[in-house]
């Protein structure tokens, strides 16, 4: 989600989202009456505070086109405001993210995730446009039928048949970076990126094979969006495995 601990963001770039974010996000504790004294008002709300995140995200948390910051607009709330609390919590490492974020309540992170989720943006072309046939196969078959003598589920069982995410907390697959997605399952099999006990998506990544992380990863980022993009339904059976984020 909000993290670049693979790639050499700049110093500068950090520093000066750290810098807006707490400058807007200070907005919603000052007083009101301070607001007077400017020349120019400015509105006291949570899309204007939350116009900082734009400045990595993207206009409205669409992503932008270096790949160092994935899309947020549209995401399930429930899988938003888990990685709010993980980056606070320190169980995804980013030091620009955990500095945001130390001092904001659940019920604030909990605000943050329901405004980009309810943010319905088109999506951009795919990145990749060629996979070769070797790849494709692979990816495939890890997607649609994952490998049960590994006991490696289906993405499509967990992240919903057209891999857009199923509410209320997992993602959507599509629409991110190639390199992005490799930068996760890497950070999840090195124990860099971490969630909520039991660790699915850590089960999983730990049971791939460098040339499966990928392929997955160049398949995944090849495919255009299906006309609905938005997160599925809550699934009606259980997922295949035990997910930490969505145990209540």
């Amino acid at each position: 989600m909000f993290t670049c601990p693979r790639f050499p963001c700049s110093v500068f770039v950090r520093s000066l989202c750290v810098a807006v974010w707490c400058a807007a996000l200070s907005l919603g504790a000052t007083d009101a009456n301070a607001a007077g004294a400017l020349a120019h008002s400015v509105p006291n709300n949570l899309a204007q505070r939350m116009m900082a995140c734009t400045l990595c995200h993207g206009a409205e948390g669409r992503a932008t086109a270096s790949g160092y910051f994935p899309r947020i607009a549209g995401k399930p709330a429930g899988y938003l405001f888990n990685q709010l609390t993980h980056f606070r919590d320190g169980r995804r490492q980013n030091p620009g993210m955990a500095n945001l974020l130390d001092h904001l309540s659940d019920a604030y992170l909990r605000d943050i995730a329901e405004h980009f989720a309810a943010i319905d943006l088109p999506y951009p072309p795919p990145q990749t446009s060629r996979v070769p046939l070797e790849v494709r196969e692979r990816a495939e078959a890890l997607v649609r039928l994952g490998d049960p003598a590994r006991k490696l589920p289906a993405c499509v069982a967990c992240h919903g048949e057209r891999l857009t995410g199923v509410n209320p907390a997992v993602p959507g697959l599509l629409g991110l970076p190639r390199d992005y997605l490799i930068g996760q399952l890497g950070g999840w099999q090195t124990g860099l990126r971490l969630a909520h006990a039991p660790d699915c998506m850590g089960q999983v990544a730990k049971a791939l094979s460098p040339a499966e992380v990928g392929a997955l990863a160049t398949w995944l980022s090849a495919q255009a969006l299906p006309a609905n993009t938005r997160p599925a339904p809550p699934a009606a059976q259980a997922l295949p495995l035990r997910c930490g984020s969505e145990l209540p």
